[in-house]
């Protein structure tokens, strides 16, 4: 006998057209990224696709909060939330993140560089020329 779920899976929730929990805390971070300022739940809810309770949104908001994700300020009755950090620094940590769970970062990293286009191949590579060798500065000097 099965116990309670918690919820549907990814792929139930795909097979069902409800968004699994981390995809809609994704389209909510996209909306508050793409906003020029904080927002309320309601501008939140009207930015997002599909058809969501007002109260799913809440969830997701407090979720992201409680994960330190958002700061939030108290509007009206109510709360405007930002994110701590913009989408580049959010996605580059996420992508440090799943290097650090890897037993072999030379074969996670030379994977993901040669899944790259030509054109994030080549931009990768300007950024690395660009910066200093280790240890270059370690006598104080710029």
């Amino acid at each position: 006998m099965n116990g309670p779920k918690d919820g549907p899976t990814d792929e139930e929730a795909a097979g069902s057209g409800r968004r699994a929990r981390g995809a809609l805390e994704g389209d909510v971070l996209a909306a508050l990224w793409a906003a020029d300022g904080p927002l309320t739940a309601r501008q939140v809810l009207e930015r997002l696709p599909g058809e969501l309770a007002y109260t799913t949104v809440l969830t997701i908001l407090s979720r992201l909060h409680d994960k330190a994700m958002l700061v939030r300020q108290r509007e009206g009755r109510g709360y405007a939330y930002t994110p701590v950090r913009d989408e580049a620094s959010h996605t580059a940590r996420r992508m440090r993140s799943l290097l650090e769970q890897g037993s072999d970062r030379e074969a996670v990293l030379t994977r993901f560089v040669s899944e790259l286009s030509t054109q994030d191949e080549e931009l990768l590579h300007q950024l690395l020329s660009g910066h200093d060798a280790p240890g270059e500065h370690l006598d104080g000097g710029q």
